[in-house]
């Protein structure tokens, strides 16, 4: 698989949805995480990324204006011991409490589908990134278009290369029915030295009029120290 230009793929699709990238440093020291959200409504344009305890999770800008919570408000990252779990959705307390009672990445998701969001039945798109940089990721998806049946795809990836990562989003690019994402999950290089550099390099690349949050975390495997980033554009 040819290895891609990440702030191009994005630059380039209008709509991608949510988004995870997960990988390693141009160096090969540290693990890459990032998550973004984006909007056509102004309810979902509606939110903030927000730190908590261990990572962060959707909030409304202004709750006034907050019209239907489900779907839209949920932990995005969340910290699992020494593992980080990254989602689209409520799926990441599943993952969360999965691990907890010893599942699998696998196993923690098999009561999950994709989204109850008809006619777009949003998939469910998650990560898990270990310690030593290890990661997976996971799709779950309509198969026909209907919402009668689930697929689901699982991606790991062992010995990540230094300076590249995968990139998954829930949307092919805009539309109604906004298209599932398809394929694997996309290999990108990443060259950003640090987080903030990487945040800067994904919210320029994002569309301007649909973007809502960002969120980067840099890890250093050697000791487990890490650089967040968020940005909001509320």
């Amino acid at each position: 698989m040819k290895k891609l230009d990440l702030t191009a793929l994005l630059r380039s699709n209008p709509y991608p949805g949510r988004g995870i990238v997960l990988g390693r440093t141009a160096d090969g020291a540290r693990a890459v995480a990032a998550y973004f959200i984006m909007g056509r409504s102004e309810n979902s344009r509606n939110r903030v990324f927000t730190p908590t305890p261990d990572g962060i999770r959707t909030e409304a800008h202004d709750p006034s204006k907050m019209t239907d919570p489900s779907l839209i408000i949920y932990h995005p990252v969340r910290q699992v011991g020494r593992d980080l779990v990254v989602t689209n959705g409520d799926q990441t307390d599943t993952i969360r409490d999965g691990l907890l009672a010893g599942k699998t990445f696998a196993q923690a998701l098999s009561s999950r589908e994709f989204e109850p969001d008809a006619p777009n039945f949003t998939p469910r798109i998650s990560g898990l990134l270990s310690p030593d940089g290890s990661f997976q990721l996971s799709i779950l998806k309509s198969a026909d278009g209907s919402g009668s049946c689930c697929h689901r795809f699982f991606y790991s990836y062992d010995r990540p290369l230094a300076g590249e990562g995968r990139l998954i989003h829930t949307y092919l690019g805009d539309g109604s029915p906004l298209p599932s994402f398809e394929g694997e999950p996309e290999r990108v290089a990443l060259d950003a030295p640090d987080a903030e550099a990487l945040a800067d390099q994904l919210w320029e690349a994002l569309n301007e009029e649909n973007k809502v949050s960002l969120f980067v975390r840099y890890i250093t495997l050697a000791d487990g120290t890490s650089q967040d980033v968020i940005r909001n554009k509320l």
